[in-house]
């Protein structure tokens, strides 16, 4: 088959989309998007259905005049995609995938059947099924987290288990929940995997990230992570392990906890490019925009290899305003050797937005450390 023009339908058309599309304009590829009028790929895309990603008649318009179909988010109308590969459509990754990672109960009660490594769980809906669950744990300090619709640290809380038994008011959600053990974390890692039709599956290195503790959000992210040669195996296993339990084709995220005993536990897999991804552009030999690309077209995985240590910083909306912006500091960073900015589009900042990311490359991880430190200190978004 050549892959030239070969039509990709993308559900969902913000920065993973339009990173996606950057990375392979050169293969002659078109690519159809669903999404709002404003949305970060709407110049970048060969055909734009405005809609809603829910919307199943806008999903078959896009269907219609694609190859195939992938999405470059969760919240979609998965059962309009499992009608259309009943009918043939190749959407990857398959929508049975995406059913059971939409649904943090089943993706929590998949990661036990299939003996993949995570923290304890019970499902729970009615405040008395919140009571008795967490009298079945351990420890106060637990997780709590809506099955479906939570997305960039929305839906997911911590608390203390004497104070929703003192007061079931405070009981976080009333929807459908998984309360979770809390994990003492001696750091968070992630392992991109990608996987192709023919079963071929690769990792890109591991990498650690640091967190805003209010907005749930990436803040850095450190390639290679400093861990150990086994425990760095053994989190690339695990990875492999679960995407191949899913029988996943295309490009996933598998994010772990390393906790302080040394103990890795699965937390969640992202079934698509992700944040924790975003310094391939440029790290690695393949991007994971590119490699999802080529599993699309149908071309071999391409090399995941490190081609030098990456730091990796979201660029963050201010948190004093909403609105119009100016990014202040561009110039100056800029002009520091191995800075790659990325901006996705969006014409309004909101407080913790992602507006987008750069990268840092240098010789030594502790050298991107200390030019993404200083880049940090110079980039601000300001109300225009």
């Amino acid at each position: 088959m050549n892959p030239l023009r070969k039509k990709i339908g993308i559900i969902g058309g913000g920065q993973l989309g339009r990173m996606m599309i950057e990375e392979a304009l050169r293969l002659n590829i078109d690519f159809n998007v669903l999404d709002a009028a404003d949305c970060p790929c709407k110049d970048l895309a060969q055909n734009h259905i405005v809609g809603k990603l829910t919307d199943a008649d806008a999903i078959r318009k896009l269907a219609a005049i694609s190859d195939v179909l992938t999405y470059e988010i969760e919240h979609v109308n998965v059962e309009a995609l499992l009608q259309l590969e009943q009918e043939g459509k190749e959407i990857i990754p398959s929508p049975k995938v995406l059913q059971i990672i939409q649904d943090k109960g089943l993706q929590k009660q998949f990661f036990a059947d299939n003996n993949i490594p995570t923290s304890k769980f019970i499902l729970v809906e009615t405040p008395e099924q919140w009571l008795a669950a967490t009298n079945q744990f351990d420890n106060k300090k637990l997780v709590a987290k809506t099955r479906k619709d939570g997305y960039d640290g929305k839906g997911v809380t911590i608390f203390n288990v004497d104070e929703i038994k003192n007061d079931t008011t405070k009981i976080p959600f009333s929807q459908p929940s998984v309360i979770e053990d809390f994990v003492v974390c001696e750091k968070e890692i992630s392992v991109m995997v990608a996987r192709d039709r023919e079963g071929n599956i690769s990792t890109w290195p591991v990498v650690e990230m640091e967190f805003d503790p209010i907005a749930n959000l990436v803040t850095f992210l450190d390639c290679p992570s400093q861990i150990d040669t086994a425990t760095e195996k053994n989190a690339q296993q695990i990875a492999l392990k679960t995407i191949e339990a899913l029988n996943g084709i295309g490009v996933f995220a598998v994010e772990l906890f390393l906790d302080k005993k040394g103990n890795i536990l699965v937390n969640e897999i992202a079934p698509r490019p992700h944040n924790s991804g975003h310094h391939t552009i440029e790290a690695c030999y393949t991007s994971q925009f590119e490699q999802l690309v080529r599993i699309l077209i149908e071309l071999p995985l391409g090399s995941t290899a490190l081609i030098q240590p990456a730091v990796m910083m979201n660029l963050l909306g201010a948190t004093n305003f909403s609105g119009n912006y100016t990014l202040k500091g561009l110039e100056e960073a800029s002009a520091i050797e191995g800075v790659y900015v990325h901006l996705y589009g969006k014409r309004e900042s909101k407080p913790m937005r992602k507006m987008g990311h750069i990268t840092v490359l240098a010789k030594t991880l502790n050298e991107a450390k200390t030019k993404a430190k200083k880049v940090a200190s110079i980039i601000t978004f300001e109300k225009d």
